[in-house]
């Protein structure tokens, strides 16, 4: 086994409240630690943890593809794993949830031999069950990423819940916005609409990232999506047919 090592986990979503104390332990012992946070706050909490902690959040730039950062984040942190380091990578939610670079850079990590695992956190989609009182056990939940929604012909269950994740980028397959125009999501609506009526109560749903923070939970008519506040951090919640 090679020197050096990669850990991978989760901070959760709300500051302070949802991580291990497994994953607190990694980033305490790291010789480096990289996080990638929801909020400056969250960044700053996790540098009281350990002396050697890089942000993130200058790979991610507007207008450049988001494979690009992800590839240039995964270079930066394997740059210190084959320098011998013991790296912690620390992520909001869970490190493998909707995260393309914690899951690559295991793989790369033991390719190369050394020794590289994830810790599990608590995701948007743990937090979107529990704010929502929503149990998927009952009906079954299905999610998919807006944009592979949209463009790839998606069979789903309408008898279950449909959880579309990143709609304020909706159908973007540059993977450089950060948001699209109104027309990108009309055209979710439109396609939503061939299944749901337009009358379809569903919610936008934001967890909270701060204790002192409340989870957006908006309920609005399907037909009215493309008309609301929309970021990155917005869920769309379709509730079954009857």
């Amino acid at each position: 086994m090679q020197k050096g090592s990669l850990v991978n986990v989760g901070l959760g979503m709300t500051l302070g409240s949802h991580i291990t104390p497994l994953s607190r332990n990694y980033i305490e012992k790291a010789d480096v630690v990289f996080v990638a946070a929801s909020d400056s706050l969250i960044e700053q909490w996790v540098m009281t943890m350990n002396n050697d902690v890089r942000s993130l959040q200058g790979y991610y730039k507007e207008g450049m593809s988001r494979m690009i950062t992800y590839n240039n984040v995964i270079d930066a942190m394997m740059q210190e794993v084959r320098n011998g380091k013991n790296v912690c990578g620390a992520f909001y939610g869970h490190p493998g949830v909707f995260s393309w670079a914690p899951h690559e850079l295991v793989k790369i990590a033991k390719s190369e031999g050394y020794k590289a695992h994830m810790q599990p956190g608590i995701s948007a989609e743990d937090c979107l069950y529990a704010d929502l009182a929503i149990d998927p056990g009952k009906t079954g939940c299905a999610h998919f990423e807006a944009t592979q929604f949209m463009c790839n012909n998606r069979v789903f269950d309408v008898s279950a819940y449909l959880v579309l994740w990143q709609i304020s980028i909706a159908g973007d397959k540059s993977l450089a916005k950060f948001s699209v125009a109104k027309d990108y999501i009309q055209v979710l609506v439109e396609l939503l609409l061939e299944t749901y009526p337009e009358n379809h109560q569903v919610t936008l749903y934001e967890c909270a990232v701060l204790p002192t923070h409340y989870p957006r939970i908006e309920n609005i008519s399907l037909s009215k999506l493309a008309q609301q506040a929309l970021s990155l951090k917005t869920t769309l919640v379709i509730p079954p047919l009857d």
